[in-house]
C-alpha cells in the first residue's frame, strides 16, 4: 500500500480485451471488501472495466467486523485475475474528505467515472430481529442508518459530479429487497429504514439523472451465501447444501457471483436506461440477461417468498 492508502492490484489494463463489453469504463465499488460488493467488482473487471475497490479492511488494518481475511487488496487482485484492472483504496465512506480523495484520484487518473456502485453496509452485527423500535439501543439503530444510508448519500453527493460529465453513467444502490418485496415491514425498524432508503434513493436519483442521460437502479441479492453467512452456518461454498435442513430457504440461496454477473450484464446493456429508477433482484437480472450462478442454476428466493405470501405452496425446485 502506498503512502496515500492506495494499492494497485496490477498494471493498468491488466490484459483486458479491447472487445470486452466494459473495456475503457471506470467503476467505483464502494464497499468492495467482501460479499456482493466484492463479487460485483470482480464481474465488472471480468467485463473489462477498471474498478476502484474501496472499504475499511486492508492487509494492515481491520474494521470492527473483525474479518481480516477479506481485504480490498484481495478484491483488487481478483479483479486483475478476472481480466480487468483492480485498484484498492482504503476509505471509510462516513468520512467525506476521504471520499473526496478517492474521487479526486479517479478524476486525476481517468477524468471519468462510468459506474458507481453503493454497496457499503456492515451492519448485520447490529441487527436484533423481532425487537420493537423503542427497545432497540438507540446508538445501535443510528449506526445502522449511518452505515446503510449516510454512507450512500455521502458517496453519491461527492462522486456524481464526475459521473455526469458523460452521458450513459450508471448509479447502483445495493440493498436487501425490492420495492415490491419490502412493502411489508422488515424485521427491525432501523433495518427497514436502512434497506428501503437505497430503493428510494435510486428512484429519486433516476429522476434527477434522466435529463443528463444517466441511469440509477437499486439491486438486491436473494438469500446470499456471503462469506459471513457461510461462517454463520458453519459451511463452505463446497458443502453449503448441507445447511438446507436447518434453514429451508437455504436450498434457494445464491453465491455473490450471481448478482455480480447480473449487474455486469446490466452495466454493459446499451438499453439499460429502461430500468431507470427501478429496483431489481438477482433472479430478475438472471432471467433478463441469461446469466446463472456458479452451479448453472437461477435461484429466485424472492419469487418463492412472494408466492408463499400469496397463499401458494410453491416447490423450491421450481425456483432454482
Amino acid at each position: 500500500m502506498t503512502a496515500d492508502g492506495t494499492t494497485r492490484g496490477g498494471t493498468a489494463g491488466c490484459g483486458a480485451r479491447a472487445d470486452a463489453p466494459l473495456a475503457g469504463r471506470v467503476a467505483l465499488v464502494a464497499g468492495a471488501t467482501r460479499g456482493a460488493g466484492r463479487a460485483i467488482a470482480v464481474q465488472l473487471g471480468a467485463a473489462g472495466a477498471t474498478v476502484y475497490a474501496t472499504g475499511r479492511t486492508t492487509r494492515d488494518r481491520v474494521s470492527e467486523l473483525g474479518r481480516a481475511g477479506e481485504t480490498i487488496e484481495g478484491t483488487a487482485e481478483l479483479v486483475d485475475a478476472a481480466g480487468g484492472t483492480g485498484i484498492a483504496i482504503a476509505a471509510d465512506h462516513l468520512e467525506p474528505e476521504r471520499v473526496r480523495e478517492v474521487v479526486a484520484r479517479i478524476d486525476r487518473n481517468h477524468g471519468r467515472l462510468d459506474i458507481l456502485v453503493n454497496d457499503v453496509w456492515g451492519g448485520n452485527g447490529l441487527l436484533d430481529f423481532g425487537t420493537r423500535m423503542w427497545d432497540v439501543d438507540l446508538d445501535r439503530g443510528l449506526r445502522m442508518l449511518d452505515l446503510g444510508v449516510r454512507t450512500h448519500i455521502i458517496t453519491s453527493s461527492i462522486a456524481l459530479p464526475l459521473l455526469i460529465r458523460r452521458p450513459g453513467g450508471l448509479v447502483v444502490e445495493v440493498t436487501d429487497g425490492t420495492e415490491r418485496t419490502n412493502r411489508e415491514p422488515r424485521e427491525n425498524f432501523y433495518y427497514d429504514l436502512a434497506k428501503n432508503a437505497p430503493i428510494r434513493m435510486a428512484r429519486l436519483l433516476g429522476e434527477e439523472l434522466m435529463e443528463l442521460g444517466c441511469t440509477a437502479v437499486a439491486v438486491t441479492p436473494g438469500f446470499l451465501r456471503s462469506e459471513e453467512m457461510l461462517d454463520h452456518f458453519g459451511l463452505t461454498e463446497e458443502n453449503w447444501r448441507e445447511g438446507t435442513e436447518a434453514q429451508p430457504h437455504w436450498s434457494l440461496s445464491e453465491s455473490p457471483v450471481y448478482l455480480g454477473r447480473g449487474l455486469a450484464a446490466l452495466a454493459a446493456d446499451p438499453g439499460r436506461h429502461r430500468w431507470n429508477g427501478q429496483s431489481l433482484d438477482s433472479g430478475e437480472l438472471a432471467r433478463e440477461y441469461g446469466v446463472t450462478d456458479l452451479d448453472g442454476s437461477r435461484p429466485d428466493v424472492w419469487g418463492y417468498i412472494l408466492a408463499e405470501k400469496a397463499g401458494g405452496r410453491p416447490a423450491p425446485e421450481d425456483y432454482r
